[in-house]
């Protein structure tokens, strides 16, 4: 048999063995969307044993929330580590909250950051709200503002709104960049107008402190800043 040929068959028998992986997900998948645990159980479980990591995540989950199975974090830990170190994103971000909170595992800030910093890196929002917070609060690392700012200014140019909030913060009280309440005001007045409560209250604050100009600069920035997604606001 010569090389390419030998080369087709193992391409093939790859593609086959991934689409009965995907086959095989899919059902566990729709049985937990229509919550009937047990089937998702029985789908899921073979392709985690082998090595499959969403499969890994998702039985991580239900170990989590006890769905299913009986509710242990550390069965959780087990099969969100084996996703993770295969490099699944939000494995990863989970394993680094269970070791922020203690949970199935000794708390371990270090290792936390470890796991967060390798989520965040991939652009996963969650996992750079959660490095921001550990930067804010020093966990793991020496408190470090400007580096959280970096972080939440990030996540909130992905639209997400508890980052948007927390940039308008930061500038708020001047943690990680100078104390300026038009730019505070304007990352506030973003996340209101997404639906985050605390934006309107943290707007509102502000405006209190600021002159009709500056609430009317703020307002402006705040529109540009929409028209260019959140991108270099």
């Amino acid at each position: 048999m010569n090389r390419l040929l030998i080369l087709s068959v193992l391409l093939l028998t790859l593609l086959v063995g991934t689409s009965a992986f995907s086959a095989d997900h899919q059902k566990g998948a729709a049985a937990y969307e229509s919550g009937d645990y047990a089937t998702a159980l029985r789908e899921w479980e073979p392709l985690a044993e082998q090595g499959h990591a969403r499969a890994q995540y998702d039985l991580g989950v239900m170990y989590e929330k006890g769905q299913g199975v009986p509710q242990d974090d550390k069965t959780a830990v087990k099969w969100w580590k084996l996703a993770a170190e295969q490099g699944y994103a939000f494995a990863q971000n989970n394993l680094g909250y269970m070791y922020e909170k203690g949970r199935g595992v000794p708390r371990d800030y270090k290792t936390a950051m470890k796991w967060y910093i390798l989520t965040a890196e991939q652009d996963y929002v969650r996992a750079q709200i959660n490095l921001a917070g550990m930067y804010e609060k020093g966990r793991g690392v020496p408190r470090d503002y400007k580096t959280a700012v970096k972080w939440y200014r990030l996540a909130a140019e992905q639209g997400n709104v508890r980052a948007q909030f927390d940039v308008g913060y930061m500038y708020a009280l001047g943690k990680g960049v100078l104390k300026d309440y038009v730019r505070a005001h304007m990352w506030a007045n973003i996340a209101a107008t997404n639906g985050n409560k605390l934006g309107t209250v943290l707007r509102d604050f502000v405006e209190k402190k600021m002159t009709p100009a500056d609430i009317s600069a703020a307002q402006k920035l705040a529109r540009e800043c929409v028209r260019k997604k959140y991108k270099g606001c």
